[in-house]
C-alpha cells in the first residue's frame, strides 16, 4: 500500500477533546441557556454530556457535531432563541474558547514537520468552523505545513459525507487510494470509507473506545504519536 498523504481529524485526534472542550461546551451551554444553571445543564446533557462521568459520550452530537447542529438540537429546547443567532454565539464561543483551551496529544510541530519530511501531503477536516480550525490550531506550528484545512463551513459538506475526503484530494492531486484517513470518532472513519481512503486509522485520544472504533478502522492507535511507526510497517 502506497500512502502520499494524511488527512487528520482535528478534536480528539490532534487536541486531546476533554481538556480542549469541556471548558468550552460549559461556556457555551451557560450562554445559550442565558446563564448557568438546569437549563444550561440540560443543554449539555441533550447534547451528550455525562455528567457522572464528567465526559462526552462517544458519537453523541457534542462528539461528533457542527456548530449548526449543535444549535438547532439546542434551539428546540431554547423556544426564545432565533437559530441563526445561536449559531453564531456558539462559533464565536468555540473560536475563541477552542484557541484559549487547545491542548495537543502530543507535540505536534515536530511531528507534522517529519511527516512532511517524508514527502507526505498533509490535511485537517474537522466539523469545527474554519475559523475556529485555524484559532485552535495556531500555536502548534503546523498551519503552514498543512496543505488543506476544511471546516463545517467550508463548502465540502459536513461529516460523514466524502466531501472533506475529496476537498483533500483535489487539493493534493491525490487519488483517495493513497491517502490515509485519522480520526477519533466514527463519523471520521465512516467518511474515510465511503471516501474510498487507502487508509482508514482510528485513534482513542478521543471519546470511542477500541471496539467501536475496530468496526470500522484499518487500525486503532492509542494516538497519533504512532502514526510514524504505522506507515513504516505499511
Amino acid at each position: 500500500m502506497t500512502i502520499k498523504g494524511v488527512l487528520f481529524d482535528k478534536d480528539g485526534t490532534l487536541l486531546d477533546f476533554q481538556a480542549t472542550w469541556l471548558p468550552v461546551l460549559r461556556e457555551a451551554a451557560a450562554a445559550a441557556a442565558g446563564g448557568e444553571g438546569e437549563s444550561a445543564r440540560h443543554l449539555l446533557a441533550v447534547g451528550g454530556y455525562d455528567a457522572s462521568l464528567e465526559q462526552v459520550r462517544a458519537g453523541s452530537l457534542l462528539a461528533a457535531g457542527n456548530t449548526a447542529e449543535i444549535a438547532a438540537a439546542w434551539a428546540a429546547h431554547l423556544p426564545a432563541r432565533d437559530l441563526r443567532e445561536l449559531v453564531a454565539l456558539l462559533d464565536r464561543i468555540f473560536v475563541e474558547g477552542g484557541a484559549r483551551h487547545a491542548t495537543p496529544v502530543t507535540e505536534l510541530g515536530p511531528l507534522f514537520a517529519r511527516l512532511k519530511g517524508r514527502g507526505l501531503a498533509l490535511g485537517v477536516a474537522t466539523s469545527d468552523s474554519l475559523q475556529g480550525a485555524r484559532a485552535s490550531l495556531a500555536g502548534f506550528g503546523v498551519l503552514d505545513r498543512i496543505d488543506f484545512l476544511a471546516g463545517y463551513d467550508s463548502g465540502h459538506g459536513v461529516k460523514p459525507n466524502p466531501g472533506m475526503v475529496e476537498g483533500f484530494c483535489t487539493a493534493t492531486g491525490l487519488p483517495a487510494a493513497q491517502v490515509a484517513v485519522v480520526g477519533d470518532n466514527l463519523h471520521d472513519l465512516e467518511m474515510g470509507r465511503v471516501a474510498g481512503a487507502g487508509l482508514v486509522v482510528g485513534v482513542l485520544s478521543g471519546n470511542a473506545a477500541r471496539g467501536e472504533l475496530e468496526a470500522l478502522a484499518d487500525h486503532v492507535l492509542d494516538s497519533i504519536a504512532e502514526v510514524e511507526a504505522l506507515l513504516d510497517g505499511l
